[in-house]
């Protein structure tokens, strides 16, 4: 078995900017192999070093020579290129003995870097992986605290090595630039960005990340300061742009952060989204309800369905007591035709008993119908509890709910006797409160008068949640007890069936429809 080869990039020289791959890797290896001039110093095993178990076999790979000139016959390439064959194979002696090397890298090891000269010679004949790491490039970016490019722009980087005229050539024909390898070549750089118009754009970072960080404008920099890690940059004009107290965008959005926090209207476009967040927790809410909460400036709704958002100090939050929807429906939109971005949160659908009919009856006065109003859909609580057993709707159905604050009860029996005459599956919600305990079992004696005793129903309490329970039992046998207003129920049609299918019990009502004996 033969070792790997691992190219490992170690970032621009901040040793907290080392990946948690490369410090795993560089702690289990063999062998640490690094590149260096003849001096023996290595910036990649000083930024390595933490990661060092101290019982490793380290291979220095000296150059030669650097920017000397040199007596090999094939002059500095030739020189170059034989000490790169000659370390090649000392790498892969280990390789071939199975001993796992990690080469060391500044920045990635495939950017501009050594390692990809034995990465050439090796990775053919050997299992290799690379590492990348954070480049000089974004490490000088990030001193500057500028954006480099934005939108359609085009950052093109360039070897400061390449003659003056094809340097600014190139620096005039692109967005942004990134000259690497300054040092001995500053003065034939800054003379291209000179030459091409663009020397007053344009910025110096020497040693990005490390000690003695240095930035400023390229044109004021002294040529002989330049050591070779140091980088010009040249940002895109759309990305270094910063918006004025001009910029209308800039004054609504620097408005609307101070009314945020004041807690004054905006002066931008409202709007009311109402979303609903499912029956239980952060699992059952849509990514779409997810982004329109997160967007929101204010939150409006029934309390304890404002408790299931988790708190994000810059917004707002409205919470009101559950009989108080036309109240809460305006307060939403007058903060809404204030420039507010407003969620009114529901449980389940805000469609299904819920606030989206409240906030679009309110809307439709004349004074709120130029405020927008979405509204987004949630998972019911029939739902959920129908998918806890199965799919006792999975024929027609309607919904009814028990509650007679907003509607007679005698509208209540009269629904529930249709349905049942009708033979659908009905799903009841709000089935009991304290003030009115008695409506379970009447709901019960009318679905009695035209539903067999044996119709099976679903009792299913706080689906989804940290309480939930759910129960079968025969439409006789329904017990007002063993409900609450967390309770949903679902009455089963004369089609639905019970089945034992292991230890589960499953209820389900056919889609095709036989008629009823």
């Amino acid at each position: 078995m033969t070792g790997t080869l691992y190219g490992v990039g170690l970032g621009p020289g901040d040793p907290e900017l080392t990946t948690i791959k490369a410090a795993r890797l560089i702690g289990a290896a063999d062998v640490i192999a690094y590149h260096c001039a003849r001096h023996g110093r290595s910036i990649a095993r000083r930024i390595a070093e933490p990661h060092l178990r101290g019982d490793q076999i380290e291979e220095p790979l000296v150059y030669p020579v650097t920017t000397e000139t040199t007596d090999h016959p094939g002059g500095y390439q030739g020189a170059i290129d034989e000490f790169y064959a000659a370390a090649a194979q000392r790498l892969a002696a280990h390789l071939d003995a199975g001993r796992d090397v990690v080469l060391l890298a500044e920045g990635d090891p495939l950017f501009y870097g050594s390692y990809m000269h034995m990465h050439k010679r090796l990775a053919h004949r050997y299992r290799t992986e690379v590492v990348p790491g954070v480049t000089s490039i974004s490490a000088a970016s990030a001193a500057l605290g500028t954006p480099l490019v934005e939108r359609d722009e085009i950052l093109t980087v360039l070897p400061g090595t390449l003659p003056r005229e094809v340097l600014a050539e190139r620096l005039a024909g692109t967005d942004s630039a990134a000259v690497m390898k300054l040092g001995r070549t500053f003065g034939n750089v800054r003379g291209a960005f000179a030459d091409a118009g663009r020397l007053d754009e344009a910025f110096y970072v020497e040693r990005a990340t490390m000690d003695g960080q240095r930035t400023g404008t390229l044109a004021d920099i002294d040529p002989d300061s330049v050591p070779y890690f140091a980088i010009a940059l040249l940002p895109g004009q759309v990305a270094a742009s910063v918006p004025g107290s001009d910029d209308p965008v800039a004054k609504s959005s620097a408005d609307d952060a101070e009314a945020a926090s004041t807690g004054a209207p905006t002066t931008g476009t409202g709007e009311v989204v109402v979303v609903g967040t499912g029956p239980a927790g952060r699992d059952w809410l849509t990514p779409q309800v997810a982004a329109a909460l997160a967007a929101a400036d204010d939150l409006v709704g029934y309390g304890p369905y404002l408790d299931r958002v988790p708190p994000n100090p810059r917004q707002r939050r409205h919470p009101s007591d559950n009989r108080v929807e036309a109240q809460r429906a305006a307060h939403a939109l007058d903060l809404a035709a204030a420039g507010r971005s407003v969620a009114v949160v529901s449980a389940g659908d805000p469609g299904v008993f819920a606030m989206a009919a409240a906030v679009l009856e309110v809307a439709s006065e004349p004074k709120y119908l130029d405020v927008p109003v979405r509204v987004l859909p949630g998972l019911t609580a029939a739902q959920a509890v129908a998918a806890s057993v199965g799919a006792p709707l999975g024929h027609d159905y309607a919904m009814i709910s028990l509650s007679d604050r907003l509607k007679p009860w005698q509208v209540v029996a009269d629904r529930l006797a249709a349905a049942a005459r009708a033979d659908l599956a009905i799903a009841i919600y709000n089935p009991r409160s304290k003030a009115r305990p008695w409506q379970v079992g009447a709901a019960r004696d009318v679905l009695l008068e035209h539903r067999s005793p044996d119709t099976p129903v679903v009792l299913g309490r706080d689906v989804g949640g940290a309480g939930e329970r759910v129960r079968i039992v025969r439409l006789a046998d329904l017990d007002p007890e063993d409900v609450d207003m967390r309770t949903l129920l679902i009455i089963g049609s004369s089609t639905t069936r019970v089945v034992q299918r292991g230890d589960r019990t499953a209820v389900f009502t056919p889609r095709h429809y036989r008629q009823p004996s």
